[in-house]
């Protein structure tokens, strides 16, 4: 202001031809647009301020399994209308608390089986059930919301996934739970679970293990039964002697006839049993010719040898035999399907170089004992270049670009948290697109260096996995999930690719898996070697795939990589044929082979409601367990719960004032009316 009315003196000071009324406005003008400009010099700031209120999120999850609808709920039975009917009107009641509840809330519904859906729904139709699965991927959608309530309708029964306990845990809001069926098991006799090997060899017998269970049932016979090809192969009778019966039954079969057989298993129903849905089982088993060997070779002991030679042996297609190196004095390149070379080289070893010349396919697996540069000399596919022996920790990253075959994506999840490996440090070439099919991940960083590729050179099929450490993952998975299906679906899935084509056909066919579940997308397969045995996918291959009933579909696989992969989506259960043709110039190659699609029956398998996990749930977030018929209570009890409200963020926000628009206007203003002023009284 000093500066303003100074710099207005200085110019109004000497007396003009202006009156002096008329001089002191031009004077109050000039010295508020200096003192603005002056002002704006400092930089000065405006804070504004917003208020953004958010309602709290009540969120609804239904199970949409089909156990929900298969058994009668917990009312007695002369009050209570059909089971179909009382769903209605539960799920009604359910969707009318968005309109109870008002403009308050803000009311999101889902229903779930495998996976969460959005929306109510009055199907049941779910054939598995994951309530661990669903919460999760609900906390995950509304992670650092105000999630104010969740209410979690179902009859506490999974079948897949963990305990829904622990997920629940990380819900950081009040549960309300709905306890849908009847905790009283019925009169029923069912097959509780079936234990059996997928694969089985010509010839040989093989057991079955069948749980089978009884409620209501004292007295009564279990008349099991197990049938194949239209024909009774075995047959038990078990006495129950409890209302709460539970016995495992071995059962001995024969696998007399090559590929993919079909075992029905069978309790004969009794009277007034509640369903007899349960009391049939199928399965499929794999008939193998004999088993595919593998040569696993290594210079010295190391715990992963083990680990590799276990992974690999529980798909029972496979025999591993594991010989140190010195101890090696001859083979016959054509006895193996595939070499695991551990850390040893084809250097100066005669049996060694054989086998690479003959194209058996391998698997180099590098550690520290690798010699480098015999490991290049050895194969082409990956060059690691290091000035110096030292080991670094790698962390194992999927790629999502891999496709020459599939790994699940809770493998995938699961390979991603494991330990590191140790890996030579160095740089690594890089492979074709879309061979690696996990990347180093060196601490936080995600590099394009493979860890694990697989490929084809020269018409020989390769892998490399560039670190040891296997035993690490081992230990880790199990103590985390108490089991190794990552790390056998990893080595099993790289093996068949590698064996997929050990005859050397010139065309091969072959699904991800011989038998499908019911609703899983089914995948295969397909590869073309040109004259020199080289991989191709110029040509389009079309396959024809055709079920036991006749019915025909017809598909075009797609171009991946050098190879090809089809995605055929969910079919219906049965058996399936197929026939794949391509044509390379004027040669016409065909394949064909079977796989299965078999029925999911898991919903069935218990018939008692567990309204007590239900109740754990609610009790230890604060919440409360409710019965279909108090479902109308809900609007008031989240009403009436203090943790439950709107949270206003407070949002601050400071901008600078020259920035403001109208600052400018004003202090264009001023100068136009000043020099207007001046211009009519003739002073400019």
């Amino acid at each position: 202001m000093a500066l303003g009315l100074i710099y207005a003196w200085l110019l109004y000071k000497q007396p003009v031809n202006l009156g002096k009324q008329f001089r002191f406005w031009l004077f109050a003008l000039r010295a508020l647009v200096v003192a603005i400009i002056a002002f704006l010099l400092l930089s000065p700031l405006v804070k504004s301020v917003s208020y953004n209120p958010q309602k709290p999120l009540v969120l609804v999850l239904q199970d949409n399994s089909q156990s929900i609808s298969m058994f009668k709920a917990a009312e007695a039975p002369s009050k209570s209308p059909p089971v179909g009917e009382t769903l209605n009107i539960f799920v009604d009641g359910l969707s009318a608390l968005k309109n109870e509840l008002g403009n308050d809330y803000d009311v999101r519904e889902f229903h779930f089986n495998r996976d969460v859906a959005d929306g109510l729904t009055k199907n049941f139709d779910g054939k598995q059930t994951d309530i661990s699965k669903a919460l999760h991927q609900l906390n995950d959608r509304f992670v650092n919301q105000n999630t104010g309530a969740l209410i979690l309708a179902t009859d506490g029964l999974y079948n897949q996934g963990t305990d829904p306990q622990y997920e629940a845990k990380n819900f950081k809001t009040t549960i309300y739970t709905v306890a849908l069926g009847d905790t009283v098991a019925k009169r029923d006799l069912l097959i509780g679970n079936v234990n059996y090997n997928k694969t089985a060899f010509l010839g040989n017998d093989f057991e079955i293990e069948v749980l089978a269970e009884a409620y209501q049932s004292k007295g009564e016979n279990i008349h099991l039964t197990v049938t194949g090809d239209g024909k009774q192969l075995a047959m038990q009778n078990i006495q129950v002697t409890d209302n709460d019966f539970h016995k495992v039954v071995t059962l001995k079969l024969n696998a007399d006839k090559k590929g993919t057989k079909k075992f029905t298993i069978n309790i004969a129903p009794i009277k007034n049993e509640i369903t007899t849905q349960n009391n049939t089982e199928t399965i499929y088993v794999d008939v193998l010719d004999a088993k595919e060997k593998v040569l696993l070779l290594y210079d010295g002991p190391h715990p992963d040898i083990s680990v590799i030679r276990q992974s690999i042996e529980t798909n029972k297609n496979y025999e591993v035999k594991a010989s140190l190196l010195s101890e090696l004095t001859s083979v016959k390149p054509g006895d193996y399907s595939l070499v695991i070379l551990y850390q040893v080289s084809g250097t100066g070893n005669n049996i060694i170089q054989s086998l690479l010349k003959s194209k058996v396919p391998v698997w180099y697996i590098v550690g520290a004992q690798t010699d480098l540069q015999a490991f290049d000399e050895d194969q082409k596919f990956i060059h690691i270049s290091s000035g110096r022996q030292e080991m670094q920790e790698i962390f194992a990253q999927p790629s999502i670009d891999f496709t020459v075959f599939t790994l699940s994506d809770s493998s995938k999840k699961k390979i991603a948290a494991f330990p590191p490996l140790l890996a030579p440090y160095g740089s690594y070439s890089s492979t074709p697109p879309g061979s690696a099919l996990l990347k180093q991940r060196i601490g936080s960083v995600e590099t394009s260096y493979p860890l694990l590729a697989f490929g084809d050179e020269g018409g020989q099929r390769i892998g490399v996995l560039s670190g040891e450490g296997i035993w690490r993952w081992q230990l880790a998975e199990y103590q985390a999930y108490g089991n190794h299906h990552a790390l056998e679906e990893l080595f099993g899935q790289g093996v068949q690719y590698l064996t997929a084509n050990a005859n050397r056909q010139r065309f091969i066919v072959y699904p991800a898996k011989r038998v499908f579940d019911e609703g899983e997308n089914v995948i295969l397969n397909a590869e073309l070697y040109n004259d020199a045995l080289e991989l191709i996918n110029t040509p389009d291959v079309k396959i024809d795939l055709k079920s036991a009933a006749g019915k025909n579909y017809s598909f075009l696989f797609t171009r991946t990589g050098q190879s090809y992969q089809l995605d055929a989506g969910a079919l219906p259960v049965g058996e399936y044929s197929y026939e794949a043709i391509t044509k390379n110039g004027d040669k016409q190659f065909k394949a064909a082979g079977q796989l299965t699609i078999a029925p999911l029956n898991l919903e069935s398998r218990q018939s008692a409601a567990n309204h007590q996990l239900l109740r754990t749930i609610a009790k230890q977030s604060g919440g409360q367990m409710l019965y279909p018929d108090q479902v109308s209570r809900l609007a008031d009890l989240i009403r009436k719960n203090e943790n439950i409200k709107t949270v206003v963020y407070q949002d601050k926000h400071y901008s600078d004032i020259i920035d403001v628009k109208w600052v400018f206007v004003l202090i264009l203003g001023l100068l136009s009316l000043e020099w207007f002023l001046r211009k009519r009284e003739g002073e400019i």
